[in-house]
């Protein structure tokens, strides 16, 4: 009897091994096929998104077809269409309209920006440049003067920057730019360039800034394509992670992230320096204020020097602009009231429409996103002052009583705290 069972037993046991054996082939070929899956899956999403997104083929025909048949002209255009050396490289678009890539000019390293399509309504969360046009590069038309031309833009900018005696020179500083070719004269197809590059904020802010320490340089344009200098590191933060990792990130561990990745403080101080002193470049200057609608890291960047440039300015835009776009926009509450993702206004519930009024100034936008940037790490014998100064900073309200002199006297203080800690250093 007990040989028997001790026989039942031992018969019993490659079966219970299969049967593990089994469970585990299947668990394993189970979990391979989900990460196939999940594989094929991101690359199908990547790139679904990059040809969605990076359609620089398309934009170089567009502009190429419109330069051959003599619409446009530029200081790009042969190099782009003709001579081809002017070339498309890495993808940087993040949307498909606002199509950007590293380009490469001669010995010349940049940055190429192209616009897609038409805007055919104002958003004001999302479209900071809507389009005036139907048709693109049908304005001025043919037999157009020199004069009439001049005027146009004189009311462009006019509408754009509201009445100042300077246009006139504006104007004139444009007319240079749109020679292209540099033979003393403007053609149509470089006037049509001209118009539809106008139409952005940023080109008008580089042709406005062009001397300045901290706008990008503007290289050349074809039609509403320009290039601009290349910025060597394009965030405040020197890591740029992969879109699919960044999905998956929790926003507070990222944020830990682009705190481990950054310059030594001395180094930030001096990027920080550099971001205070645009502020002020655009704080009614020559040409009226400018407001910056998106304050975000990813818009800033520094060369190696740790000198701040600018990388995106297309959300910075003329205040005359911004209240006119924004003025009797309904709304129900003060959420319905915000350009871009930082210009924000009052709803005027009697009316119910948005007010004109801003309520942040540039510099307490740029406060906000300097505080954990600068008091990390910051020496503690100023830590408690820098951070004094940082949130009074952020307390300035442009309905605030005397704001231009408490703008102007907090702005110096903290370039000044900040250039004394860094004076002596090899950073400054």
């Amino acid at each position: 009897m007990a040989r028997r069972l001790f026989a039942g037993a031992w018969l019993r046991k490659p079966y219970y091994g299969q049967g593990r054996l089994s469970y585990m082939r299947m668990k394993y070929l189970f979990f391979s096929w989900l990460g196939v899956f999940i594989g094929s899956w991101i690359i199908y999403v990547q790139y679904s998104s990059y040809t969605e997104l990076c359609r620089g083929y398309d934009c170089k025909k567009i502009i190429c077809d419109k330069y051959k048949t003599g619409v446009i002209d530029g200081s790009a255009c042969s190099s782009l269409c003709t001579r081809q050396t002017l070339y498309f490289g890495k993808c940087l678009s993040t949307k498909p309209n606002n199509q950007m890539y590293l380009g490469a000019w001669g010995n010349l390293q940049g940055v190429i920006k192209c616009q897609m399509e038409e805007i055919a309504h104002i958003d004001l969360r999302t479209e900071l440049e809507p389009r005036k046009e139907t048709i693109l590069f049908d304005k001025p038309t043919r037999g157009t003067t020199v004069q009439k031309f001049k005027e146009m833009v004189y009311g462009l900018f006019k509408e754009k920057l509201g009445e100042q005696g300077n246009l006139p020179e504006l104007v004139n500083l444009i007319l240079s730019v749109a020679d292209g070719n540099k033979d003393g004269r403007v053609s149509l197809p470089e006037a049509k360039s001209a118009w539809a590059l106008l139409q952005l904020n940023e080109f008008l802010l580089m042709v406005i800034l062009q001397d300045k320490e901290h706008t990008p340089k503007l290289l050349g344009f074809c039609g509403d394509l320009y290039v601009m200098e290349k910025v060597e590191y394009t965030s405040l933060f020197g890591i740029s992670l992969p879109w699919v990792i960044e999905l998956f990130l929790p926003s507070g561990f990222r944020r830990s992230i682009d705190q481990w990745f950054t310059p030594s403080w001395p180094r930030k101080a001096k990027i920080a320096i550099g971001l205070l002193e645009f502020v002020e470049d655009i704080f009614h200057g020559p040409y009226g204020n400018f407001l910056m609608c998106e304050t975000s890291a990813k818009n800033l960047g520094y060369n190696d020097k740790y000198d701040l440039k600018m990388v995106d300015m297309r959300k910075i835009v003329p205040e005359m602009n911004l209240k006119e776009l924004i003025k009797d926009r309904h709304c129900e509450s003060d959420l319905d009231c915000v350009y871009g993702s930082d210009c924000r206004t009052v709803c005027d519930q009697s009316k119910m429409k948005c007010t004109t009024d801003i309520i942040q100034p540039n510099l307490a936008k740029v406060c906000q996103l300097l505080k954990d940037y600068l008091l990390r790490g910051a020496p503690l014998e100023i830590h408690e002052e820098l951070e004094k100064q940082l949130y009074s900073c952020i307390a300035l309200k442009v309905s605030a009583n005397q704001m231009e002199m408490e703008h102007s006297l907090i702005l110096n203080n903290l370039k000044t705290l900040l250039w004394k800690k860094i004076s002596h250093t090899n950073d400054s």
